[in-house]
């Protein structure tokens, strides 16, 4: 008897009932790549036994002589998305330019061939590369050219919001183990945590959303290890067997979400228990707009505003 499908994540994975999985080479965001030589851009490999590449871009005529390096770690639910993804590329061109800044766009591996907590320990990694640059003989042009390493920020969307956050508590307020790299602050854009217990945003957001309980639910079932739950360390960061968060010291952090998004509720409770345990911690909801509305139509009103507020956060924490 041949394969069947089980499950099908957004047409680009699907994966088959002997545990077989197909990729497709397209993206599942099919638009233009704006590419007009105002930023330039071009790949690395940062880990060369995973051959995991990352992509960076500067702008091409930059107004400061020194820029700060602001990672964009990608989404698609620890399973599908990339660097190469047209939209990951047209939101990364936009940051080079209205933050002016060496953009850092990492690859990880990708469930369920590769299940948590590769991606977050991928993330790290992509981080780690900054540092073994920063002290090279030899580092990387575009970085001892143009980078402030003591201006690191670190974002993530969605997936790479949760990566985002666990860089974050790994690497504690003022990230000593990063020397020379002094990493500023932390974006997190509509970050993927996940519960065993749903929130009111998950048990009754539309069926009909961009990202749906069921795609959520899909996502976590391929990338949690088999045995554990949305309850995962990784996952939750407030579960019962995660880390307590309270007596550990972050840099500042930035929490964004669409009001029209099945992740708000846990994104604000996020921000607001940590804000409540003295972190320094804002909130920005964006009302009625959808999951990850910042990439996919980045010249909104509301993704303009968004960039505002990147760009003053980081102006803010960069003193």
């Amino acid at each position: 008897m041949a394969p069947y499908e089980v499950d099908d994540c957004r047409g680009v994975l699907k994966v088959y009932n002997d545990g077989s999985v197909w990729r497709s080479t397209e993206p599942s965001f099919r638009v233009s790549v704006v590419d007009d030589g105002s930023v330039m851009w071009k790949d690395v490999m940062f880990d060369q036994c995973n051959n995991l590449h990352l992509r960076m871009y500067k702008p091409a005529l930059a107004i400061a002589k020194k820029l700060p390096v602001f990672y964009y770690i990608h989404g698609g639910g620890f399973c599908i998305g990339s660097r190469t993804w047209p939209n990951c590329q047209n939101y990364c061109f936009k940051l080079a330019l209205a933050l002016q800044a060496v953009i850092v766009s990492p690859d990880y591996r990708l469930a369920p061939e590769n299940q948590l907590p590769l991606a977050v320990e991928d993330g790290f990694a992509s981080v780690k590369w900054l540092q073994a640059q920063a002290v090279a003989p030899e580092p990387d042009s575009w970085l001892v050219d143009f980078a402030d390493f003591s201006r690191v920020f670190i974002s993530g969307d969605s997936a790479g919001g949760n990566i985002a956050h666990n860089v974050a508590v790994r690497l504690g307020a003022g990230s000593k183990s990063l020397e020379p790299v002094r990493v500023r602050g932390y974006v997190l854009l509509a970050p993927f945590f996940g519960g065993t217990r749903l929130t009111k945003s998950e048990a009754h957001g539309p069926k009909d959303a961009f990202l749906n309980w069921e795609l959520i639910d899909r996502f976590w079932r391929l990338s949690i290890p088999k045995g554990d739950t949305m309850d995962h360390p990784l996952v939750n960061p407030f579960g019962p067997v995660s880390l307590d968060l309270e007596p550990v010291a972050l840099d500042p952090i930035l929490v964004v979400c669409g009001g029209g998004d099945l992740l708000k509720d846990r994104a604000k409770e996020y921000a607001e228990r940590l804000k409540n345990w003295g972190k320094d911690v804002k909130y920005e909801e964006f009302e009625g707009q959808q999951h990850g509305f910042f990439t996919i139509n980045p010249n909104s009103e509301p993704s303009i505003q968004l960039m505002q507020v990147i760009k003053d956060f980081i102006t803010k924490y960069s003193a």
